[in-house]
């Protein structure tokens, strides 16, 4: 069996991404394996069918934390017996899957979940920004078998490097888990509104949150974790929200469906911040619609083609206050929109699934394994 190493840098409980690429692939009779890492906070992990190695690091941001993980990961796949394809996920572990692919003359994939170098966090931090693209600019012309999660980041790299990159959506399931676990709070009734993801710089909760607290007869479910956590949950105390924004924190994939089905809609708000969000394809947006919950979105081109073809929810123009309660109202208690909505969602849940996806993905490391 082909031996096929993943890597990462978050700490694996909520990549669903890699966990459904590791499982379809098992499919076809390879043996992975899976490394990321583990901090303070870090959950368990769920038994899987794949090993998993969780590196504990020294240093767990900046370049210190980059640096010391790829070294780590270097010396760790350099040691390992028996390597046959190894798989970079995002630009921060691809130097050393790059290096470890070269001295051992081993199949290399790239696979970018994002537009790594146009994040809003570097947009603004020019040396920072200038050394990720100049790894990328020496790293990715060379390589063979490289996808992405959207066409508008491949058309991007096609534009840079002349390199045709594969998309592949993050989509769930389509034949999910429909099981439910309670709410770690009473409803009451109350409609939800529920946003899951990374609590990071330009995905628009502040202003979600100050809109929701024009609104009654409804709860703000954050499902999530990120450096802006502790900031917004001062936003939510100061404003006197504690009783309508509930942060829930990381919910393990497994477990995420199951609340995210208790919603009544989804929102996805990402702020126009460098490329990387314009043209942003989230997997949040796909497990809203496989939840068959109707969906708020900023209009970026991506997303706001998704909910435009398929009619499943709001397109949301403007970023003040009044625009955005009013659009969440019409989200939430527009009864015959509603329903309209969620007629067209049974199509587009039925249309957007990973089984649709896996074919594409299989085609892609078809020629590896």
């Amino acid at each position: 069996m082909k031996q096929v190493y993943f890597s990462v840098t978050n700490d694996l409980a909520s990549d669903q991404r890699v966990h459904r690429i590791i499982c379809s692939l098992m499919k076809s009779g390879v043996t992975p394996h899976l490394i990321g890492r583990k901090s303070r906070n870090s959950m368990l992990l769920n038994v899987r069918e794949y090993e998993t190695y969780r590196f504990r690091m020294i240093f767990n941001s900046g370049f210190l934390f980059y640096a010391f993980f790829n070294i780590r990961l270097f010396f760790f796949l350099l040691t390992r017996k028996n390597i046959d394809i190894l798989v970079a996920n995002d630009l921060d572990t691809l130097p050393a899957n790059y290096l470890v692919s070269w001295l051992r003359k081993t199949h290399l994939v790239y696979d970018s979940h994002e537009y790594f170098t146009e994040t809003p966090e570097l947009i603004n931090r020019k040396f920072v920004k200038n050394f990720w693209l100049w790894i990328e600019q020496w790293i990715v012309p060379h390589l063979l078998y490289v996808c992405t999660v959207s066409n508008s980041i491949a058309d991007e790299y096609f534009k840079k490097y002349g390199i045709r990159f594969k998309v592949i959506r993050n989509m769930p399931e389509g034949n999910g888990n429909t099981g439910s676990i309670p709410l770690p709070f009473n409803p009451g009734g109350r409609k939800i509104l529920i946003y899951q993801g990374s609590l990071n710089m330009g995905r628009g909760l502040e202003l979600i949150i100050e809109s929701v607290k024009y609104i009654e007869n409804i709860i703000f479910i954050i499902a999530g974790d990120g450096y802006m956590r502790v900031g917004l949950e001062k936003l939510v105390k100061a404003d006197n929200l504690i009783d309508k924004v509930y942060f829930i924190g990381k919910v393990p994939f497994e477990e995420l469906g199951s609340i995210t089905r208790q919603a009544d809609g989804g929102v996805s708000f990402e702020e126009d911040l460098g490329l990387n969000y314009r043209f942003a394809l989230p997997n949040k947006l796909f497990d809203y619609i496989q939840a068959k919950i109707p969906v708020l979105v900023s209009p970026l081109p991506e997303m706001a083609q998704i909910v435009e073809k398929y009619k499943i929810g709001i397109v949301g123009h403007n970023r003040n206050v009044e625009h955005v309660k009013e659009d969440i109202i019409e989200l939430l208690f527009n009864t015959k929109k509603r329903t309209e909505w969620k007629k067209n969602l049974i199509t587009a849940a039925r249309d957007l699934t990973w089984e649709k996806e896996e074919r594409i993905l299989l085609e892609f490391y078809s020629p590896l394994i």
